[in-house]
């Protein structure tokens, strides 16, 4: 679908998008910054509140410095409040403070709002943030609720409501961070708070819009709904069956476990890749099996229009279909009989090519800039461009170089490899002829 000419000052919508985002981590930074942001009365140095300010705005999880014991409730509540806006995306929250001063959106905004919720069409969209605002309140109320009655058993009272609002929050935004220090694997065998986490890393990875199309007509009608819902279950069964047979007798993360826990824990290693990052084993003492194929659901991720980052299921979906439909020697990309468009096609590929060539710079860079193994490094950036957060634990021993590495490769993810790359591009017009066709030899 072309979108209308609309003068946006010079800027196309992918780069007032990028800058949107930008903006919220360069005042995140600074509020971390601040001598009563951590509890030394320091503040963090730039470096480290860059990483951090771009972690939680781009819902990452990656951490140089403990969250729990490093912040003050100050620090923790900008993190949070970072978590929320680049959960939600920049313009969803913008748009909700537009509505509630009674100023009017504007057909500029709209378009803006478009890419960032990843939609097809600006039809709808103030209804659609709507839904999202109320979805997103509802659903972190009620996981904190949940939250609260175990945690209120183990913390004061102050202290397990706030616990229970950021963790609520920091999993439905698929964000990974904790106040707990070493993640939930405290609670690894604790149901409640498990199940609570799952739902929320779920619901938060569908998608908005998939959301709304379950809650307002009870049924999935679009091809789009189908495919995140499809694929999602394929991912996590898939997921589920792999880790528990690769891990069930490893003796530094489930021989130890019961049955059900065992159980509990491989799933829920199943849905954290999906870009959430929390985990109940460590996540370094995995074997190497393991995490090459949690990189592989990373890099997958969540779905368009959710709090994830990822390629999304959608797109692989959409490799997955055109692979089978040329090796039937067919024409036509046909999914739930539907057939698909050449342009998202091509939109797709494109997107697993920048993304792939994304890791692999970043990964060969840092395999020279950092002292770690290569499945180490190899895993850190999957797990920063997936905006998933999982770690072997070599974050905190990374270099400045390192860092800042990582800190793009977080920004690329959550902005998405191709907005970015538009966004960078210059804007040219379009050519008013076609040069002729030619075959070349491939395979």
């Amino acid at each position: 679908m072309q979108l209308p000419k609309i003068d946006l000052g010079g800027l196309s919508p992918a780069q007032i998008l990028s800058a949107g985002y930008l903006i919220v981590i360069f005042f995140g930074t600074v509020l971390l910054m601040l001598p009563f942001a951590t509890v030394d009365g320091q503040g963090l140095d730039l470096i480290d509140a860059l990483f951090t300010a771009t972690s939680a705005t781009c819902v990452t999880g990656l951490v140089v410095v403990t969250t729990g014991t490093t912040f003050t409730v100050f620090g923790q509540l900008v993190i949070m409040l970072l978590i929320q806006i680049g959960g939600l995306g920049i313009m969803t929250m913008s748009t909700a403070f537009a509505l509630i001063m009674g100023r009017k959106i504007t057909l500029r905004q709209r378009l803006i709002i478009q890419e960032d919720l990843n939609q097809l069409g600006i039809s709808g969209l103030l209804r659609l943030i709507q839904y999202i605002l109320a979805f997103t309140f509802t659903i972190e109320g009620l996981g904190a609720l949940l939250f609260f009655i175990r945690l209120a058993r183990k913390y004061p009272l102050k202290k397990a409501i706030f616990y229970s609002i950021f963790h609520s929050v920091s999993a439905f935004n698929n964000a990974g961070f904790d106040l707990f220090g070493n993640s939930l694997e405290s609670f690894v065998g604790d149901p409640l708070i498990i199940l609570t986490a799952i739902i929320l890393i779920v619901l938060g990875g569908l998608g908005f819009t998939v959301l709304v199309e379950l809650f307002d007509k009870r049924k999935l009608h679009s091809l789009h709904a189908k495919m995140v819902i499809v694929t999602t279950v394929i991912l996590l069964l898939v997921g589920f069956i792999v880790i528990f047979a690769l891990e069930y007798s490893n003796s530094n993360t489930m021989a130890n476990l019961s049955l059900g826990e065992k159980i509990m824990a491989s799933f829920f290693l199943s849905v954290t890749p999906r870009t959430a990052g929390f985990n109940t084993v460590p996540t370094g003492a995995l074997r190497e099996s393991t995490l090459f194929f949690i990189m592989i659901l990373m890099f997958i991720g969540a779905s368009p229009g959710s709090t994830g980052g990822g390629i999304k299921t959608t797109t692989i979906g959409t490799i997955v279909f055109t692979l089978w439909t040329t090796v039937r020697g067919k024409k036509d990309v046909e999914i739930f009989k539907r057939r698909l468009d050449e342009g998202i096609i091509f939109k797709s590929l494109t997107i697993l090519m920048l993304s792939l060539l994304l890791v692999l710079v970043v990964t060969l860079i840092l395999s020279v800039t950092e002292e770690s193994s290569l499945v180490e490094i190899l895993f850190e950036t999957v797990s920063a461009f997936g905006t998933v957060g999982l770690s072997t634990g070599i974050t905190p021993t990374l270099s400045k170089i390192g860092r800042m590495l990582i800190i793009i490769t977080m920004f690329t993810g959550r902005v998405g490899p191709l907005t970015l790359a538009v966004a960078m591009s210059e804007s040219k017009k379009k050519p008013q002829f076609h040069y002729p066709k030619e075959k070349i030899m491939v395979g």
